[in-house]
């Protein structure tokens, strides 16, 4: 069994901040009233935010000592981490992000399951939880395996090895030795991360018992731009190291070329074409009922999921092959 090593015993948080004016507080403050004997301390990478994220950061750190700030001016997730990381004392790095809310007793959990499991990553589920009626459905589509598939992340399962898990609790030394997140990565950086741990030999742990709120985009707009990044990044991770397909990411770019062909078919040839896209399009409003738990729900289902699929798949379909080279 591997032991946690490298550096001080305790954890250090870190988190990749970036207009996070309205969640910021809350998520923080969770962190802070961990029920978490060890010693531990949360540092926020600030990117160059537009709204008040740098202020309430400020304020957070000016009462509580263990929250510490450093500069992330490019702003890109990967950027923050790394920087943050190089910042960390501790031997033990536990990946939050700045819209998301850890339970009580999160940090003591996720080290005594990396301690347990002799994981070099343990992470568990992605609860996500709407305030309005538009990120109420979509928490109900995240938590769905119409939604997302059968990540266990996402919808639930038993502990054991994963491929990747949300965000994470590491093995510093683990993670040092991997080389640390890949900043050409806009998103899909701790699939890709995680892809390289298990390369190395490391084992990626998965347990429900370790569950983080997460607040899902607001408005439909910011949805799409999520999941099209999303396809796009994750075709990237497909380029970038072979044998990394799932057939899990191949639905979505797979359902909208079928969906495409058969309006097309169906408009320029025969109607009868048209049978998958109504086929497609009765299946999401079914499932938007079964799954919907209020009418709202119901109602806004069937947009939002046929955004997900869609919208992700155009991003896997359309991602550029230099994609990663211009990132550079």
């Amino acid at each position: 069994m591997n032991q946690v090593s490298s550096g001080i015993t305790g954890v250090s948080v870190v988190l990749p901040i970036l207009n996070e004016e309205r969640h910021l507080y809350e998520s923080i403050s969770a962190i802070l009233a961990q029920d978490f004997s060890g010693d531990f301390e949360v540092i926020l990478a600030l990117g160059p935010s537009r709204d008040r994220t740098s202020e309430i950061a400020s304020e957070l750190a000016a009462k509580d000592s263990r929250v510490v700030l450093v500069e992330n001016p490019t702003g890109r997730t990967a950027s923050g981490l790394n920087a943050a990381i190089a910042r960390a004392k501790y031997s033990i790095i536990s990946r939050i992000d700045g819209h998301s809310e850890i339970s009580p007793t999160y940090l003591r959990d996720a080290v005594a399951i990396l301690n347990k499991s002799g994981a070099v990553n343990v992470g568990g589920i992605m609860a996500a939880v709407g305030k309005s009626k538009f990120e109420k459905a979509v928490a109900t589509a995240m938590r769905s395996p119409l939604g997302v598939g059968s990540s266990r992340f996402h919808t639930g399962g038993i502990a054991g090895p994963a491929d990747t898990v949300y965000l994470g609790t590491f093995q510093k030394s683990a993670l040092l030795a991997a080389g640390g997140y890949d900043e050409r990565f806009t998103r899909a950086q701790d699939w890709e991360l995680n892809f390289r741990l298990r390369k190395n030999g490391g084992t990626i742990w998965f347990d429900p018992s370790l569950v983080v709120t997460y607040r899902p985009r607001s408005t439909l707009k910011a949805l799409a731009k999520q999941y099209f990044q999303y396809g796009t990044w994750r075709r990237a991770v497909s380029r970038s190291h072979s044998g990394s397909v799932n057939l899990r990411y191949l639905a979505p770019p797979t359902a909208l070329v079928i969906n495409a062909l058969s309006i097309i078919f169906g408009l320029i040839y025969s109607p009868i074409f048209l049978i998958p896209i109504a086929t497609y399009l009765a299946s999401i409003i079914f499932g938007s009922l079964v799954i919907g738990k209020t009418m709202s729900d119901k109602l806004i289902l069937p947009v939002v999921l046929l955004t997900m699929h869609m919208v992700w798949g155009a991003g896997y379909l359309f991602s550029p092959r230099n994609l990663l080279a211009e990132a550079e």
